[in-house]
């Protein structure tokens, strides 16, 4: 989702109870990008997404969105809140490589990671034989990778707040007036805002029984596993809800209104401990 430029000091004031801060020379500058940004690429909406940390520097990131938000969106990054430069999509192989690469992100794009695959062969043998095969991984197309399995996984929006089109176009619900205080600390009224996966193998019955302008995502609370932390702020004037599986990534929501948005703000690697957390 993240934070609408239109919102943008509200909702960063909102994020600061997940320990997000942006310095106030950082957020004059990213909130000029906005407009500017928005205006250059003609984006029909505009969200600063958030940051990864790298060792030496850190990778500020924007997504612009055309008309259909689920399917029509452009990531951008900056070091320096000002120049930006447009990402390229992640293809499959640097999708495969970003899974088996560790180490932080450094900072610099174009630094290459040598990620070592392993393949087992068993070419008229009985026995198999492990094949080591290494790999060069530059960093922008790991940023570009991990950004995209961020969003696999731990993007979200209230249920409700966007509406499936019948042209097939996924937009903002503009009657959309907010989830009740009791709905919006509850997992199966958040959705993750991506392709679906698990409702297409709901049987045709459940699926038929369903708003499909509305309910057309895999609901959060069947994830496998379970991996978010849901709080109230502010008596239960705010919900946030974290990721454990993308630890900084933050959700939020003001029950009853229409703010809602998310933010990440950490290393860009996954959290491999969460089945054991559960």
């Amino acid at each position: 989702m993240g934070i609408e430029a239109k919102d943008f000091t509200l909702d960063v004031d909102l994020l600061a109870f997940s320990g997000i801060v942006f310095s106030p020379e950082q957020r004059a500058s990213l909130q000029t990008s906005l407009i500017l940004l928005k205006d250059q690429y003609k984006f029909k909406t505009i969200h600063l997404w958030g940051k990864i940390l790298g060792i030496t520097e850190d990778y500020f990131i924007i997504q612009g969105r055309q008309k259909d938000e689920l399917k029509e969106r452009q990531f951008l990054y900056s070091k320096d809140c000002i120049n930006w430069n447009m990402l390229t999509p992640a293809d499959d192989e640097a999708k495969e490589l970003t899974l088996l690469c560790s180490g932080r992100f450094t900072g610099d794009p174009s630094h290459e990671f040598e990620v070592t695959k392993y393949s087992i062969t068993n070419e008229n043998t009985e026995e198999e034989n492990v094949e080591e095969n290494k790999s060069q991984l530059r960093e922008e197309d790991r940023l570009a990778a991990t950004l995209w399995k961020i969003e696999q996984d731990a993007l979200i929006i209230p249920r409700g707040s966007y509406v499936l089109q019948p042209n097939g176009d996924v937009e903002r619900n503009r009657t959309f007036e907010g989830l009740t205080v009791a709905e919006s600390g509850k997992l199966p009224n958040y959705f993750h805002f991506r392709e679906p996966i698990h409702l297409q193998q709901k049987s045709l019955i459940h699926r038929s029984a369903l708003d499909k302008s509305l309910h057309f995502l895999d609901t959060i609370d069947e994830d496998i596993p379970k991996g978010w932390s849901v709080q109230y702020e502010r008596g239960s004037g705010l919900v946030q809800i974290r990721s454990l599986k993308w630890l900084g990534m933050a959700f939020f929501h003001v029950p009853e209104t229409n703010r809602f948005g998310s933010l990440y703000c950490g290393v860009g690697e996954e959290n491999k401990d969460l089945p054991f957390m559960i």
